[in-house]
């Protein structure tokens, strides 16, 4: 499976990537002309981290807007051996 975001879904997309030449109208030219074009891909900011998913602790690939828009629910962590009792 390739890397997709648990929570937004974002994954690799594609698109192209232009060149161009000479020099802008604004600055006294006769304008740019693109020379060409070739695919590229757009890569999210994807992480590796535990979360909590459907009531279960999974460590899943999350973006990294997801983790500042609060989608991301953490696992809560357990200090050992702070609720014995003898």
């Amino acid at each position: 499976m390739s890397k997709t975001c648990v929570f937004t879904g974002r994954s690799v997309s594609f698109g192209n990537q232009k060149t161009y030449r000479g020099k802008a109208k604004y600055l006294g030219g006769v304008g740019k002309k693109i020379t060409g074009t070739s695919r590229r891909k757009y890569k999210p900011n994807l992480q590796k981290m535990r979360c909590v998913v459907d009531g279960v602790v999974k460590k899943v690939w999350v973006s990294a807007a997801a983790i500042r828009s609060g989608l991301v629910v953490r696992p809560v962590k357990v200090k050992p051996f702070a609720d014995v009792k003898v």
